[in-house]
C-alpha cells in the first residue's frame, strides 16, 4: 500500500477517535475543564495507540507464543499504569484539582486499563489490515514476476525449437543443391526479424502474426514441393486486432510435423476468423498411418508450451479444443478480446 494511503487511513481513524471524545460536547453534557481533559485524553490515546502499533511487529515475532502473549499483557499493564500517573499528575499538580473532586483513584486506573485495551485493539486491527493489504500486493507482484519470468522461458523454448526445425529444412535444400535454397534463406531472415524484434512485446498486431505465419508456411512448402498442400483462409477484419506473439505457430508447426504428406489435398487446412469479440483459429491435418497423435517429440515443447502461455496470457478468456480420429487431427482455439 502506498504511503499516502496509509496516512489517509490513519487520518480517518483519528477523525473517528476525536469525534468519540467530542460526543459529550455534541450533546451539551460537558463538565468543567472539558477541553483540557479532551486534549489530555487525545494525547494519552495517541501515545497508547502508537506504542501498540509499532510494538506489534516485535510481539508477533516472538518464537514462543506464550512469551508473546505475556509481553503483550505486560505492555497493556505498563501503558495503563503510565496513563494513570499521567492523569493524576495532570489533574492534581497542573490543574490543581482538589482531592475531593478526583473521586476514587482506583476507578481512574481501571478506566485507563480499559481504554488501553480498547485503543490497543484498534491499533492491532489497523496494523493487521494495512499489513494484509501490503502482503496481498507483494503476493500479486511476486505472481506477476513469476509469470513474466515463465513467459520469457516459454518464449525462449519456442524460438530455438522453431529455428532448429527450419534450419533442418534449409539444410535439406542446400544438400540437394536446390535453387529454392536462397529463397528459403530470405524467408528465414524475414521470420527471424519478426522473432527478434517484433515478438519481444506482450502484444503484436494480428496482421504481423499472420505475415509471420504465412512466411512459415511458404518455407514449409519449399520442402514439401506441393503448392496445394496447405489451405489458409483469413476471414474478417484483422486491421486493429492484437494478439500475443508466437501464439499460433506451434499448432501449424505440429500439423506439418505430424501430418501425412500423402492423401487427399489439402493436407493441412488453416482458418483464422476475426470477429468483433473473439479470434477463432482452426488447424486440421491428416494423420500419418500408425501415428499415436501429434505429441511433440522434442520434450512436448509445442502444445504444452502454448497451453501454459494461454493460461497466463488469457486466463478465463480462451478455449482450446483438440480432436483426433483415425484420419484427422484438429485444433480449435478461441480467444476473447
Amino acid at each position: 500500500m502506498k504511503k499516502k494511503f496509509k496516512i489517509l487511513i490513519h487520518l480517518v481513524f483519528w477523525f473517528y477517535m476525536i469525534n468519540q471524545f467530542l460526543f459529550p460536547w455534541y450533546i451539551n453534557k460537558t463538565e468543567p475543564h472539558f477541553w483540557e481533559g479532551f486534549g489530555m485524553d487525545i494525547f494519552l490515546t495517541l501515545i497508547n495507540f502508537y506504542l501498540f502499533y509499532f510494538a506489534l511487529h516485535f510481539l508477533i515475532r516472538k518464537k514462543n507464543l506464550y512469551l508473546g502473549i505475556l509481553s503483550g499483557a505486560f505492555l497493556v499493564f505498563f501503558i495503563a499504569v503510565g496513563r494513570y500517573y499521567a492523569e493524576v499528575l495532570f489533574w492534581k499538580n497542573l490543574m490543581h484539582t482538589p482531592q475531593k473532586e478526583m473521586y476514587d483513584l482506583s476507578i481512574w486506573f481501571y478506566s485507563g486499563l480499559r481504554l488501553s485495551i480498547i485503543t490497543g485493539a484498534y491499533a492491532i486491527l489497523l496494523k493487521f489490515a494495512i499489513d494484509w493489504f501490503d502482503a496481498q500486493k507483494l503476493k500479486a507482484e511476486m505472481v506477476n514476476q513469476k509469470q513474466t519470468s515463465e513467459l520469457a522461458l516459454l518464449r525462449s523454448q519456442v524460438n530455438p525449437h522453431f529455428l532448429f526445425n527450419t534450419l533442418n529444412n534449409i539444410y535439406s535444400l542446400v544438400c540437394k543443391h536446390s535453387p529454392e535454397a536462397p529463397e528459403a534463406i530470405m524467408k528465414l531472415s524475414s521470420i527471424m526479424r519478426y522473432v527478434l524484434y517484433d515478438a519481444n512485446t506482450d502484444r503484436v498486431f494480428l496482421e504481423k502474426e499472420i505475415e509471420y505465419l504465412q512466411s512459415f508456411i511458404e518455407l514449409q512448402k519449399l520442402r514439401i514441393r506441393n503448392p496445394d498442400f496447405v489451405e489458409l483462409v483469413i476471414e474478417g477484419d484483422i486491421g486493429h486486432q492484437t494478439i500475443a506473439p508466437m501464439l499460433l505457430i506451434p499448432f501449424v508447426e505440429n500439423a506439418f510435423k505430424h501430418g501425412s504428406k500423402t492423401g487427399a489435398l489439402p493436407g493441412i487446412r488453416i482458418r483464422l476468423a476475426c470477429k468483433s469479440s473473439e479470434i477463432v483459429f482452426e488447424v486440421t491435418n491428416h494423420l500419418k498411418k500408425n501415428t499415436l497423435g501429434p505429441k511433440d517429440t522434442v520434450g512436448g515443447i509445442g502444445l504444452q508450451n502454448i497451453t501454459r502461455r494461454l493460461k497466463i496470457l488469457y486466463p478465463g478468456k480462451y478455449s482450446l479444443d483438440t480432436r483426433q480420429d483415425d484420419e484427422l487431427y484438429s485444433v480449435k482455439l478461441i480467444i476473447q478480446n
